[in-house]
């Protein structure tokens, strides 16, 4: 699958080569700022998207995943390669119906915008936010039926 100029469609995987995707939905891009998303990126913040399950695919390979507590009480599974330890995926128990993508593992990661910065109250105060930005001070409400709703403003 290549990447198509409309956002509907992309592929990606990890460092290596052993994980490979495919997606035919239209992502929803954000920037999310909680402790634990700059743990996993050893950064200030993750890039992430949200797409829908049933629009993601394993092409090769799969992730090894590690579970966490997420601020919400529910259990965060982050997916990353086992051979070159890149993180690809991201699922949530309460939210069976979407997938999150490190939107570094893009083959286009150019494509990436991002509609907002999320858990924005865990900035790091030396991260510069782009203030054009909506700014969420915490997790948004993003049930499976909502999930283009941040994107729509």
């Amino acid at each position: 699958m290549s990447d198509r100029s409309d956002g509907s469609s992309f592929a990606g995987g990890c460092a290596c080569g052993a994980i490979r995707y495919e997606c035919s939905a239209e992502p929803v891009f954000f920037n999310c700022h909680c402790l634990e998303c700059q743990r996993v990126g050893g950064s200030a913040f993750t890039s992430l998207m949200i797409v829908p399950k049933a629009d993601f695919r394993l092409v090769k390979g799969g992730p090894k995943y590690y579970e966490s507590p997420a601020d919400s009480g529910f259990f965060l599974q982050r997916g990353f390669c086992p051979e070159c330890g890149s993180p690809v995926v991201a699922t949530e128990d309460h939210r069976p119906l979407l997938v999150l993508v490190h939107a570094g593992s893009m083959d286009d990661p150019s494509r990436f915008e991002p509609a907002a910065d999320i858990f924005a109250s865990r900035a790091q105060p030396w991260d510069h936010m782009d203030p054009e930005l909506p700014k969420i001070p915490e997790m948004p409400p993003l049930p499976d039926t909502e999930l283009f709703r941040i994107r729509q403003g």
